[in-house]
């Protein structure tokens, strides 16, 4: 059953909440409900409404981030070869995993857990299209699967906060480069 058809107003206050949240959840800042209704523009009856409780906000934080970051491969694919859209689709995993990192510390283990569960699915039939078509265009090793890579990339939410904008990427490059076929 899909849910119901917000106002457009209800809608845009909606998004500019969640928006909210993925910037302060990103910038590593805590996450009060009062202060995001403040950024957001709305009142805090409006923002209860749409989100009774921090972790579903947070969940819903978490979900957009996922059918966004789902949605960017085929779109990348459309537009690039197959290593190029690999390499921005990491890009954007990037910023996934910066705000997953933000999203899990901050919800109980049994939302972390359901979150986690629902999205692995999505992202890796996402990361196997990119694969599959740099494989098909001769420019990704055949040898490696979507579960290789989200292993491989799972150590972005070890990383310090500290070193996260000199290291994340420049780590995402060197997984990039290891599945590159070679000659």
């Amino acid at each position: 059953m899909s849910e119901p058809r917000l106002r457009a107003d209800a809608a845009d206050n909606r998004a500019r909440i969640v928006e909210v949240a993925r910037e302060v959840v990103a910038g590593s800042e805590e996450l009060k409900l009062n202060a995001i209704a403040k950024r957001a523009g709305v009142g805090q009856g409006t923002l209860y409404r749409h989100f009774p409780t921090r972790e579903a906000l947070l969940a819903e934080v978490y979900r957009h981030d996922v059918e966004e970051l789902v949605a960017t491969a085929p779109a990348l694919l459309a537009e690039h070869d197959p290593i190029t859209a690999l390499a921005r689709w990491f890009e954007r995993l990037a910023d996934y995993a910066r705000v997953k990192r933000g999203v899990l510390a901050a919800v109980e283990v049994g939302v972390w857990r359901d979150l986690t569960a629902r999205s692995l699915g999505p992202i890796g039939e996402a990361l196997t299209a990119l694969l599959d078509a740099g494989r098909a265009a001769g420019v990704v090793r055949p040898d490696v699967d979507a579960r290789d890579v989200i292993l491989l990339v799972g150590y972005l939410g070890r990383l310090e906060e500290q070193e996260w904008d000199t290291r994340a990427r420049h780590l995402l490059q060197v997984v990039l480069d290891g599945l590159r076929a070679r000659p």
